[in-house]
């Protein structure tokens, strides 16, 4: 990707999450990444860094080879119909990061033989350790590969059918809303048995760091785990056991299913 033009158009939270992914990767050079906002003044410090920072986004579209869009889903048709007469087909790579938005209906307003792609990161693009699930159309094996590329500079990524985008926005981009509001709670506990907050909260990091990266790493299912950990009348299972009398995984699958049902009716 180091040769590849990337432009953002509408750069937001997202936009700019993978935006800074994208700078601390060696294999990316910023001169070659262009970052379009109505109000562009919030991305100028990343000028220094040989970023573009304009409000033009056609301007924008029409210098890159992937055009990532960075918009609501209700803006990317209105997007598209602004950038189109500047594509050139069969040259330019369409890459958006809407929730609820098809390929089908993206390509309407596009030449019929655009490269399309969706991609679902999420905000731990930011410290390039985002996972990101995508899905295509009318491109060839070469450029899956170069958007997977892309998206590997920013964590990892997977290929998965398009009728699952909306579920792994709620697991991946969602998931992480989720796990930090377990993260505050098992903080907050952590005060009421004594700990000051800054201490609590460096436990509570690192232990759900380590907890994820035991998993990765060793490959195994998380109940494995938990089985090493909960010993006969021991307090770990006593407090498992206590939580789940409350219905906290009950609870977990029921947030889960909420968000995809709430994405379902858009």
């Amino acid at each position: 990707m180091k040769n590849k033009k990337i432009a953002i158009i509408g750069c937001g939270n997202l936009g700019t999450s993978i935006a800074h992914g994208l700078l601390e990767s060696e294999e990316f050079n910023p001169q070659n990444l262009t970052l379009t906002k109505r109000h562009p003044e919030s991305l100028f410090y990343l000028q220094p860094k040989g970023v573009t920072v304009i409000s033009d986004n056609s301007q924008a579209a029409s210098d890159a080879d992937l055009v990532v869009l960075g918009v609501k889903p209700y803006n990317v048709p209105n997007i598209l119909k602004e950038i189109r007469p500047v594509l050139k087909p069969g040259k330019q790579t369409i890459v958006s990061l809407a929730t609820g938005v098809t390929l089908e209906e993206m390509q309407t307003e596009l030449d019929p033989n655009t490269a399309l792609f969706r991609a679902m990161p999420n905000i731990a693009a930011d410290i390039q350790e985002s996972i990101t699930c995508i899905c295509g159309k009318n491109g060839s094996t070469e450029l899956e590969n170069q958007i997977k590329c892309l998206f590997n500079s920013i964590g990892i990524s997977i290929v998965i059918e398009e009728h699952l985008m909306e579920a792994a926005t709620v697991l991946g981009a969602c998931g992480v809303a989720y796990v930090l509001r377990f993260m505050r709670a098992m903080t907050q506990g952590g005060i009421q048995i004594g700990f000051d907050a800054k201490t609590a909260n460096m436990i509570v990091n690192q232990t759900v760091k380590g907890a994820a990266e035991l998993i990765i790493k060793k490959g195994i299912h998380p109940e494995e785990a938990i089985d090493k950990v909960t010993t006969p009348k021991g307090c770990t299972i006593v407090g498992l056991n206590e939580m789940e009398h409350h219905g906290f995984s009950a609870a977990m699958v029921k947030g889960v299913l909420a968000s995809y049902n709430k994405i379902e009716k858009l």
